[in-house]
C-alpha cells in the first residue's frame, strides 16, 4: 500500500527546493487572486441590474460581506476565535461619520479615515490581546468591545450616544456621483470596495506572510521553534483585518447616513461569526456567502414576521451547529448526483 503524504503549512515554508524546476513541481496549485474577485464583481453587477428595486438590500450585503471577510482573516486563517470584532467596525462607522459631519464629507476620505481607525485599533488593541491565546483572548476581545461601546455612549457630544450620529450628507462620489434614493450609487461604490479589497485580502492570504501564519493556526509551537516570529505575524494580520473591518464600517455610515451603537455591539460580532460558520472559515470566499445567505434570510424572516424572526435566525444557528457547512455540501452534491 502507498501512502501520499501531504505537508503542511508550517512544513511547506520550510522546504527549500533545489531548482525552479522543483519549484514548480511541488507548489499546491490555487486559484489566481484576481478570479473570485472577478466572480464576485460580475455576480455583482448582474445583480444589481435583475434587482433594481432591492439596490438597498444588496449594498447591505456587500457591506456585511467585507466585514465577514475581515473576521475571517483573523477567525479562519490565524485562528484566533473573537467575539468583539464589531468593536473595530463600530469604530471605522463612527470615524467616517464623525469626520462628513465635521470635516469633509468625500467618501473616499472617510472611506481612508475610516480604514486608518480601524487599522490603529487593530494594532492598539492587539498589542496587548495577542499575547493570550484560547478561551482568554476570546473573553478579552468581548471585554474591549464592552469598553468600546461604554466610551462611545459617553462621548455624546461627538457620538450622540444612544441616539447615534446623524445629520451629515455624503458629498458626491469623485464629484460627480451622487448618492441617491434609489441606492445605485451606493451598491456599486460598496461592491468596488469589497472587490478591492477581497483581491488584496487574497494577495496577502496566499503570500508566504499568509502561508506562514497559516502555519501558525495549525502549529504554533512547531512555527515558534522554526523562528518564525508568531506575535509579529499575528499582530500585522490582526491589523489589515482591523483595516477591512474599519472600511466595512466606513462604508455602512456613508450608505446609510446614519451610525449606532448597534455597530459596536457583541450581537453583531455573534452574526458575523454565524456568517463565517455558516459560509466557512478560512476560503476568503466563503465569507461572502455566508453573509449573503444569512443577510437575505434575515431580510426574508424580518419581512413575514418582524416580530419573531429571530426564531428563525436560532434555527439556522441550530442547523449550522449539529450540520457543519461542509457535510450540508456534500449531501447536495450526493443528490445532485442522484438525480442525473
Amino acid at each position: 500500500m502507498t501512502t501520499h503524504y501531504a505537508p503542511s503549512a508550517a512544513e511547506a515554508i520550510t522546504q527549500v527546493p533545489t531548482s525552479s524546476k522543483s519549484v514548480a513541481a511541488e507548489a499546491p496549485h490555487c486559484a489566481p487572486a484576481w478570479r473570485a474577485p472577478f466572480i464576485v464583481l460580475v455576480t455583482g453587477v448582474i445583480a444589481c441590474a435583475i434587482f433594481p428595486d432591492q439596490l438597498g438590500l444588496i449594498a447591505r450585503i456587500f457591506i456585511a460581506g467585507l466585514f465577514v471577510l475581515s473576521l475571517d482573516l483573523v477567525v479562519g486563517v490565524a485562528g484566533l476565535a473573537t467575539l468583539g470584532h464589531a468593536a473595530l467596525f463600530g469604530l471605522g462607522a463612527y470615524a467616517a461619520g464623525i469626520f462628513a459631519l465635521h470635516v469633509h464629507a468625500d467618501p473616499l476620505l472617510g472611506l481612508a479615515v475610516g480604514i486608518l481607525i480601524g487599522a490603529i485599533a487593530a494594532l492598539a488593541s492587539g498589542a496587548f490581546l495577542l499575547r493570550y491565546q484560547g478561551f482568554t483572548f476570546l473573553m478579552l476581545t468581548v471585554a474591549v468591545s464592552q469598553i468600546v461601546l461604554n466610551l462611545v455612549q459617553k462621548a455624546r457630544d461627538w457620538t450622540g450616544g444612544d441616539d447615534g450620529l446623524s445629520g451629515y450628507a455624503m458629498a458626491p462620489l469623485l464629484g460627480r456621483f451622487a448618492f441617491d434614493l434609489e441606492g445605485k450609487v451606493a451598491a456599486v461604490y460598496a461592491l468596488v470596495v469589497l472587490v478591492v479589497l477581497l483581491y488584496m485580502a487574497q494577495r496577502l492570504v496566499h503570500s508566504p506572510f499568509g502561508l506562514a501564519v497559516r502555519g501558525i493556526h495549525e502549529n504554533r509551537a512547531r512555527m515558534a521553534a522554526l523562528g518564525t516570529p508568531v506575535f509579529r505575524r499575528l499582530w500585522l494580520l490582526y491589523t489589515v483585518a482591523g483595516a477591512l473591518a474599519g472600511a466595512a464600517g466606513a462604508l455602512s455610515a456613508q450608505v446609510n447616513a446614519v451610525v449606532g451603537t448597534d455597530s459596536l455591539s457583541f450581537a453583531l460580532s455573534a452574526e458575523a461569526l454565524v456568517m463565517l460558520i455558516l459560509g466557512g472559515a478560512g476560503q476568503l470566499t466563503g465569507a461572502l456567502v455566508g453573509a449573503t445567505v444569512f443577510t437575505l434570510l434575515h431580510h426574508t424572516a424580518a419581512s413575514i414576521n418582524p416580530y419573531h424572526w429571530l426564531f428563525v435566525v436560532g434555527g439556522l444557528l441550530m442547523l449550522v451547529v449539529l450540520i457543519p457547512p461542509v457535510k450540508a455540501w456534500a449531501w447536495m452534491r450526493r443528490c445532485a448526483g442522484g438525480a442525473r
